[in-house]
């Protein structure tokens, strides 16, 4: 079936002195919120294993908040740069939330039905044919089964442990879609390049939770009280206009930056993608083995870099 697949990014360069200047005016210090913003120059690596394996992209879109990368050829006719202000109503900016700037994408001018989501922490490590993320029209949704997600939640409360604001962001949009349709799907999110139609997305975030929503926008950083995009995932299974998968560690493989011994799990398992996953947890001397790491792994230039 042929189809235009675009692929959308989310940016953005913490080490950038007039956007932490912006960021220093409405962040709490007792917040680390390191390893959200680190420019680690996962996005030119990301960029190459795109420009590499999947070819047949027909559109880049990076969205960044009055950014652009140094790297990257902008004038390339694949390459186009979002900012905040194309897609998001300006009562909510500036946001420094990825879960708030994730239900605008939609917005993006122009964007095709069918597009692919990925932040800049994920590589594709094999070739792909566009059927890999649509199949018959149908976005490919690549989740992890988890019968008790409610149950270990529970569990952490009642041993009174942290929860992050993701996994809280998680629950409350589960909550929120068990209330709406009396419907609970026990899946969570897996760390991967995710599939959708813009149609689905658009009518979940501005018709089906418009109100519900609404309340979250106004948090400039991550939140207890968030609801994660996986909504739209909710929608598809239930409306049948996506297919649910459980990938394997062959498929999707998951690197978390502080266990640097990165290529052993690329030899181990040779994913067609994985996610090299920066958090609070990681250090500087651990960022520090990431490029290169990557470098080796992707030492060709993309078409669009300069």
């Amino acid at each position: 079936m042929d189809m235009n697949i675009d692929l959308v990014y989310m940016w953005v360069d913490g080490s950038d002195p007039k956007w932490l200047q912006k960021k220093q005016q409405y962040i709490n210090q007792k917040i680390n919120t390191t390893g959200r913003f680190q420019d680690n120059s996962e996005l030119k690596y990301s960029l190459r294993s795109i420009d590499k394996h999947i070819p047949w992209i027909r559109k880049i879109f990076i969205v960044t908040d009055n950014q652009v990368p140094k790297f990257l050829d902008t004038k390339h006719p694949k390459i186009v740069i979002v900012d905040h202000t194309e897609i998001i109503p300006k009562e909510y900016l500036p946001s420094f939330n990825s879960s708030v700037i994730e239900h605008f994408i939609h917005n993006i001018p122009n964007l095709s039905e069918h597009f692919l989501f990925s932040n800049d922490d994920m590589f594709l490590n094999a070739d792909v044919a566009p059927d890999f993320f649509f199949q018959n029209g149908l976005p490919i949704m690549r989740m992890l089964h988890d019968p008790i997600i409610r149950e270990k939640l529970f569990m952490k409360r009642l041993l009174n442990l942290k929860i992050n604001t993701y996994r809280l962001a998680i629950e409350n949009a589960y909550k929120l879609f068990q209330k709406k349709f009396n419907i609970f799907y026990p899946v969570k999110e897996h760390h991967n390049i995710h599939a959708f139609l813009k149609s689905d997305y658009k009518v979940v975030m501005d018709e089906v939770f418009k109100k519900e929503l609404k309340h979250m926008y106004a948090n400039r950083f991550r939140h207890r009280s968030d609801i994660h995009r996986i909504l739209v995932n909710y929608y598809a299974i239930k409306n049948n206009t996506g297919i649910l998968k459980n990938p394997d560690r062959y498929e999707s493989c998951r690197l978390r930056v502080q266990q640097t011994n990165y290529q052993k799990y690329i030899d181990k398992y040779n994913p067609k993608m994985f996610c090299l996953n920066d958090t609070e947890h990681a250090t500087d001397d651990h960022r520090a083995h990431i490029e290169p790491f990557l470098k080796q792994l992707f030492p060709q230039k993309a078409s669009f870099e300069k």
